[in-house]
């Protein structure tokens, strides 16, 4: 536009100068012959001839002829508007064509509509002036024709526009028709597996390389990817084998080994117990980490309800009461299965630290101010609390670590229970932390994403298809 504007306003501009004064000059010249014409009729003393040659001159043109002799009087008018013997001696541009000096100007006529070019001449011979011939151009048909080619210019420019335009956008979506390509296989590839690899004969140079080496990468990734979930489904069924056989091996000991070495045999046994803990918690979080599995609206209320039903009866023999609380808190994303493994570690390790005659108190809050029309804003907090010992800020630190257990933890703890929580909770977009409770023990807040739209027809009840394998290492 601006290359356009540039070539195209000079271009116009000069155009309308060279129209206008060509038109002036062609007026003038016109006028100046039909004044020497006439100038030898009055000479010649022939003025009954003026009114020809004047009907002659404006034949096909236009303008307004008036002629007056040498004293100032009306000889001819072409419009008879005036007559004939009218003294107009005082008229400027007459007074100043008898003194043998021509004037030009552009005015309006009242005469004529529109606006006029009027120019003044005298007919003179040597230095005697015999006749003055004024003549009106209408300015019409010049200034059509400026407007003629300003507006052919504007079509052309607007044409043009028009076309670098469509070449343009031509040209952006060979280019980026790739980066396009390039964000759908990402996605494809971030949801697991890339079924649609990017093209690689479209495009600039540049973005062709640039999708063959992702496709590379990703076909890579997919590879290793395939490789660790090959490795997580078969590592499972291949170690238990050696694990069990182990264990029966060393229990097979017992009745060869001395009274005293007993002991020491639990502990072993123990120890591939707690092994075998710890490689389906490796097993779990390898899933987690692998699998790209989208939240779904999941039902709180009714897991906290029912996974507390069926942790009430394995805490009774730990003469350890389970009082679920809070308000109702409704629906909430989650990973199906997720929260019934989230419960189910965190009232297992709060089981475990409890003293009997006390509590685990798992309670639902809801954070955030409710909004009209069925919405809520904010978040959904699920607290299970203890009465147990405790941690210190530094312990509640590293409790997500991997593998890391307090000094004073119970033995059989394997470090992947609370890790394999928080993967849980964020593969459902939220959070999980660790605080101090009121009046002593533990309080773990399991922060959600409540379900803002509440779906018509039945709540859909979360599935659990792994829970069965996780629950084994808490």
């Amino acid at each position: 536009m601006l290359v356009l504007l540039g070539l195209e306003v000079p271009l116009g501009y000069f155009y309308a100068r060279g129209e206008v004064s060509r038109f002036t000059g062609d007026g003038r010249h016109s006028a100046e012959l039909l004044a020497q014409a006439l100038e030898v009729r009055v000479e010649r003393r022939a003025t009954s001839d003026v009114p020809e040659l004047v009907s002659d001159f404006i034949e096909g043109n236009g303008s307004h002829v008036l002629v007056v002799d040498a004293t100032g009087k009306v000889l001819a008018d072409s419009d008879e508007a005036i007559a004939v013997g009218t003294d107009l001696s005082a008229q400027p541009d007459i007074d100043a064509a008898r003194r043998d000096r021509s004037l030009s100007t552009t005015r309006e006529n009242r005469a004529v509509q529109g606006d006029t070019f009027t120019v003044t001449v005298p007919g003179s011979s040597g230095t005697t002036v015999r006749c003055v011939v004024r003549v009106s151009y209408p300015v019409a048909p010049v200034t059509a024709k400026i407007h003629g080619i300003w507006t052919t210019l504007a079509l052309i420019g607007l044409g043009l526009l028009v076309a670098v335009a469509a070449i343009a956008f031509a040209l952006a979506h060979w280019a980026t028709g790739p980066v396009r390509a390039l964000e759908h296989a990402t996605a494809e590839l971030a949801d697991g597996s890339l079924k649609a690899p990017p093209t690689t004969s479209q495009g600039p140079p540049e973005l062709r390389r640039l999708a063959h080496t992702f496709t590379r990468t990703a076909t890579r990734l997919q590879h290793l990817l395939q490789a660790q979930r090959a490795f997580a489904s078969e590592a499972s069924h291949q170690l238990k084998t050696p694990l069990t056989a182990l264990r029966l091996r060393l229990e097979n000991f017992e009745p060869y080994l001395d009274p005293r070495a007993h002991g020491s045999l639990e502990e072993a046994v123990g120890e591939v117990e707690r092994l075998g803990r710890m490689v389906h918690g490796l097993l779990a979080l390898a899933r987690l980490e692998n699998s790209a599995t989208a939240p779904e609206a999941t039902d709180l209320d009714a897991v906290v309800a029912d996974r507390a039903a069926t942790w009430t009866a394995f805490a009774a023999e730990h003469h350890v009461d389970i009082m679920v609380t809070g308000d109702p808190a409704g629906r909430v994303w989650a990973v199906p299965g997720a929260l019934e493994q989230v419960i189910d570690n965190l009232l297992s390790n709060a089981l475990r630290v409890t003293p009997p005659g006390t509590a685990i108190t798992p309670a639902t809050r809801r954070t955030g101010d409710e909004r009209s029309g069925g919405g809520r804003s904010g978040g959904v907090e699920l607290h299970v609390i203890d009465q147990g010992p405790g941690m210190s800020e530094s312990e509640r630190e590293r409790a997500f670590d991997r593998f890391w257990r307090a000094a004073d933890s119970y033995h059989e703890g394997t470090g992947l229970g609370l890790p394999i929580v928080r993967q849980l909770t964020r593969a459902g977009g939220g959070d999980v932390i660790l605080k101090v409770a009121p009046g002593g023990g533990l309080d773990a807040v399991v922060r959600l994403r409540p379900v803002v739209e509440q779906p018509t027809g039945t709540p859909r009840r979360a599935r659990s298809g792994q829970r069965e394998e996780w629950v084994s290492v808490f």
